[in-house]
This record gives C-alpha cells, structure tokens and sequence, in this order.
C-alpha cells in the first residue's frame, strides 16, 4: 500500500507528512524518539510559536484565573467551607475527564490523512518525542477551548453561586495535572507517592501504551481495568 511506502522526513514540518502514512500512523507514533528537542510541525512560524509552550506559563496564566472563579463565588455569598468542598469537587471531576479524555481522545485509533493529522496534533507527538520539553504542556490556546464547555458543565452541576467555584476547582485540577506531566517526564521524583506516579507513566509511554491513563492518580484506571498488571508488565518487558 502508498500509506506503508510513505517515509516521514523528520527534517521537515510533520504536520503536512503524518497523515500520509495512513493505517502505518498508530505504529510509527508508537516508535518514540527520546530527545529533548523536538521536531517542527509546521513551515508558518507563526502556527509554530502556537505549539510550542514553557511549563510556568500554566500557573502564570491560569491560577489567577482559578483565584478570580473562587473570589466570584465569595461575593455571591459561598461560605469558605462550602468553597472549599467545590474545589476540591471541581480536582476530583478532573481526574476523570483528565483520564476520558486521555484514554478516548489521546488515544483514538485513525487512519484516515486528517484524522492521523488531527491525533498527531492533539496527542500522537507526545508518544513520538516524549521527551520534547516545550511540548509537554497544553498550550494556552487549547486550555482556553477547553474551558468553554467545562465552565457550561459547572454551570449544569452547580448553582449560579457556586458554579464559579466548582469551575476553579476543576481548572486548578487542571493546572496540577499538567505540572505532574512535566514534572513527571524532567525531574527525579524523591517521594514513594511521586516515585510510583513516574514509574506508572513511563510505563505507559514506553512499555504498554494503551494502559494506565491517569498522570495524577491511578483512580481512574483502576475503577476501569486499565491498570497494567504485574505479570502484563513483566511479559513487555521480555
């Protein structure tokens, strides 16, 4: 088949290239390449500068945002514990749509050009080139489309004071996730909790990579049956 002849010239923007590999995509994405730099997606500087993100620009930009949600439900008369309780709600419903969205969304199977595209984008780089530290957060942009329909979520499950709350709950959840990432993937945890949170990601990119989802917490997996096992791990690993 054309799409099992196609060869990615790393050396060139990807964005345009992945998509031709069609069915070939999901085990070529699956192949990483462990180098702190990554590859240029797009030939635009301008849609390149959009991809690329520094890991502080996430609590620079959005915990000002989570603080002003929180001070919203205060003048409209939330007391501090029922604030409390909201946002430590809000963390919670994070973890979940932290994990559908990584196993549903991340994980997609496509094999169509725009689709493989679309995955290579959204997801499939970060299995290619793990290691790319300006792209190992969500770039504001795309924090910011997210926020639209998890705010009109808040907005469902909660009453008009303590929606804010909930949301900046969520949003902080947010903000703790993608700090864990990054941390995660550049640091040398020192703690059996951070250790294992590490171990239980590197598993996922490296050994079975349609297993353990969750980067904050292993919850999720574990109510769903995607916890890899022992014995799962000991076989990729011979």
């Amino acid at each position: 088949m054309a799409s099992q002849r196609f060869s990615v010239d790393l050396d060139k923007p990807l964005a345009s290239q992945v998509g031709h590999l069609g069915e070939a995509y999901d085990e070529w994405v699956h192949q990483p390449i462990v180098s702190k730099e990554g590859p240029r997606f797009f030939q635009s500087n301008f849609l390149e500068f959009l991809t690329l993100t520094v890991w502080w620009a996430v609590p620079v930009i959005w915990l000002p945002v989570v603080a002003w949600c929180i001070s919203m439900s205060v003048r409209m008369g939330c007391s501090l514990p029922a604030i409390v309780s909201l946002a430590a709600l809000g963390a919670f419903i994070w973890t979940f749509i932290e994990y559908c969205l990584h196993r549903f969304v991340f994980h997609m199977k496509t094999k169509s050009y725009w689709g493989n595209t679309a995955h290579y984008l959204i997801h499939g780089y970060h299995h290619k080139h793990p290691m790319d530290h300006l792209r190992l957060v969500f770039p504001p942009g795309l924090t910011a489309i997210m926020c639209y329909p998890l705010w009109n979520l808040a907005k469902v499950l909660a009453t008009p004071a303590a929606a804010p709350a909930l949301f900046g709950g969520g949003l902080l959840g947010y903000v703790v996730y993608d700090l864990t990432h990054y941390y995660l993937h550049h640091a040398n945890p020192t703690t059996a909790v951070t250790k294992h949170l590490k171990k239980s990601h590197l598993n996922h990119h490296f050994r079975i990579q349609d297993k353990g989802f969750g980067v904050t917490s292993s919850l999720w997996d574990i109510v769903f049956g995607t916890l890899p096992t022992k014995k799962a791990l000991k076989r990729e690993q011979d």
